[in-house]
């Protein structure tokens, strides 16, 4: 009866209009625990404002009008290495308090003050719980004064307010509460995601609030920066309903909780529907969650593919980690994409400029190896984050068969000196072509996977991902993803690229490819992307080439793929020549050479001594005649 008394006064007080707007279609929603409601749990009280309410509140102070018991739990709260506002325990009585009193599941809804334990039915759904563990939700009751930082609108620190151009998006007693986005009393202002939100919030235009990625800060990088032109800002595919991604109905509508959960987040920091490149998972892997489904990433981890290392319970990845990976060997998604850059691949530019794929992750420079690039802007930088100077790095049997090459800088895992300027030759990843040799095989554009129909143009420069990227890639004719996912292929390589083999240096090749298959499928396939394969066996460079091939040698016993790292008196490194010794021997006293002049070469391979005037004889003899080559 009091409650139907106090809203007949209400309604004798607002006017017509008024009350139209107020009182039409679901207003209070789950909120409403009397009998009958939507509410997954009721009570036996009728007048549903009395839950939470009592005009004769005998709690008093500045709370309104409070009859649920409060809370006095202690919680633990949101941390991260990045986060520069840190929690405190709630007020007793403040905002936050007030509704963690039923959502932190330590006081049963319809424990009132004034009317003791109400009888209640049914229990809250379990997302609405949130313990005493705080940290997988939005942080809150900050030590005030607020910190700022280049991801956040200037004015919350400066003027104690938000960037939300309605202003129901605001600090509550300078502070963020669960009531800056949160309006209790009114579950559906946001038609589609009924949490009662204070705004609209699709399009993350609640998260912009606060999080500025157009803000700028001398000496900082934001992270967020690109956000606009982001294809998670951007994108019209549909998001199904069993993806769990948030209310939203597309990608671009989701927008910032398609992989951040304002609660109950699955991630160990930053708010993410899953640790690392779980947190991808739900959009890249293919299937229905998302339509149209991109290429499916996560198919190129799956047997037989191998791709990168995704990181362990002992090798973490962190969003505040160094450029360089020291020790710590992992290759999660946002080691190579960032989320709030990362924009839809239409063309491909020049090589060796970063793709817009990777647009704003960091990179480390060619020129000294140490150099932070934050963020890239080539290509090869990102990749030199794990492939250049860092320590710690391992050969993975995983990966395949790795070469020990002649001419070597000391560390073979560190490809920055193999592809500098000073290296004697080197495939032009990191700087144009500088050989004065002629390059007769060169094909005028690359192969597409087909080995038949012409790709990009050769240009003067070439990408990492020309070698190394998923075997079944849409960039060269395939339907799969661009990048070094993951390939059925060695060393994550995009064809097929043979490695001959050896019990010992010197000794018989075991895996020979006599006669070989010189299309796509075969033992030569990468090298046919860019190099023409009949013109190699027409000995235009080398005038052993169809000799060595016929009898089943491959590129890899002779040439280096990346570049000559170090120096070598003997090996002066023209043509990518940097003999492989696992597989070649010294020929008797004499060291491992090539000349480039005369084409001969002194070594020992597959039981047959090399000899330096370009003869050959059994390996172990050195006679000064000989068989020819």
């Amino acid at each position: 009866m009091r409650a139907k008394f106090l809203l007949a006064c209400l309604m004798v007080l607002l006017p017509a209009k008024t009350l139209l707007a107020q009182f039409t279609g679901d207003v209070i929603g789950m909120h409403d625990l009397g009998p009958g409601s939507k509410s997954p749990i009721t009570g036996a009280r009728p007048d549903f404002c009395m839950y939470c309410h009592e005009p004769h509140s005998s709690l008093g102070g500045r709370l309104p009008l409070w009859n649920q018991k409060l809370t006095v739990q202690s919680y633990s709260f949101y941390t991260s290495d990045t986060e520069k506002n840190r929690g405190t325990q709630p007020v007793m009585g403040a905002d936050s308090n007030l509704c963690l009193s039923c959502h932190d599941g330590t006081v049963a809804p319809g424990t009132t003050v004034v009317y003791g334990q109400v009888t209640m039915q049914g229990s809250m759904y379990s997302y609405d719980i949130f313990g005493s563990n705080l940290q997988p939700s939005h942080p809150f009751a900050f030590a005030l004064p607020l910190k700022d930082n280049i991801d956040l609108t200037a004015s919350l620190a400066s003027k104690g307010i938000t960037g939300d151009p309605t202003g129901a998006v605001r600090l509550i007693n300078g502070n963020v509460e669960c009531t800056s986005c949160h309006n209790a009393h009114v579950q559906a202002k946001d038609l589609i995601s009924q949490n009662f939100l204070v705004r609209d919030s699709s399009r993350g235009q609640m998260c912009l609030a606060c999080h500025d990625p157009t803000r700028q800060m001398a000496g900082k990088v934001n992270p967020l920066a690109n956000w606009a032109a982001c294809a998670h800002a951007l994108v019209q595919n549909k998001i199904a309903p069993q993806a769990n991604l948030g209310s939203y109905t597309t990608v671009a509508q989701d927008a910032c909780i398609s992989c951040h959960a304002p609660h109950n987040a699955q991630g160990p920091a930053r708010l993410l529907r899953g640790p690392n490149e779980q947190d991808c998972i739900a959009c890249h892997s293919g299937g229905s969650n998302i339509t149209p489904a991109p290429p499916s990433v996560f198919a190129e981890y799956t047997a037989p593919k191998v791709g990168h290392p995704f990181p362990t319970s002992t090798t973490p990845h962190d969003a505040a980690e160094s450029s360089i990976l020291n020790n710590n060997r992992h290759a999660t998604c946002v080691d190579c994409h960032n989320g709030h850059g990362s924009a839809q691949v239409g063309t491909f530019p020049v090589a060796p400029l970063i793709r817009i794929s990777q647009k704003d992750v960091t990179g480390i420079s060619a020129t000294d190896g140490t150099t932070v690039l934050n963020p890239a802007v080539n290509q090869y930088e990102n990749c030199f984050r794990c492939h250049g100077s860092s320590a710690g790095k391992a050969v993975r049997p995983i990966y395949g068969y790795l070469p020990v090459r002649a001419a070597s800088a000391g560390d073979p895992l560190n490809i920055i000196p193999q592809f500098s300027l000073t290296s004697a030759s080197s495939h032009p990843v990191t700087h144009v072509s500088s050989s004065p040799l002629p390059q007769p095989s060169l094909l005028s554009n690359m192969l597409n996977l087909d080995g038949v129909t012409q790709g990009r143009a050769m240009g003067t420069q070439i990408f990492c991902t020309d070698c190394h990227n998923s075997d079944d890639n849409r960039e060269f004719g395939g339907p799969g993803p661009n990048g070094p996912h993951g390939s059925k292929w060695t060393h994550i390589l995009e064809r097929r690229y043979e490695f001959s083999q050896t019990i010992a240096p010197g000794q018989l090749v075991t895996n020979l490819f006599r006669n070989p298959d010189l299309s796509v499928n075969g033992p030569y396939a990468l090298c046919g992307k860019c190099h023409s394969l009949s013109n190699i066996m027409t000995n235009a460079s080398f005038s052993q080439h169809q000799s060595h091939i016929n009898a089943g040698f491959t590129c890899s016993t002779c040439h280096t793929a990346h570049g000559i790292g170090g120096t070598n008196p003997n090996i002066t490194g023209q043509r990518l020549v940097n003999f492989d010794v696992n597989v070649v021997a010294q020929n008797g006293a004499a060291p491992i050479s090539y000349n480039r002049a005369t084409n001969t070469c002194t070594l020992a391979c597959h039981e047959t001594a090399h000899n330096p005037n370009g003869t050959v004889a059994a390996f172990g003899s050195r006679p000064a005649g000989g068989r020819k080559k």
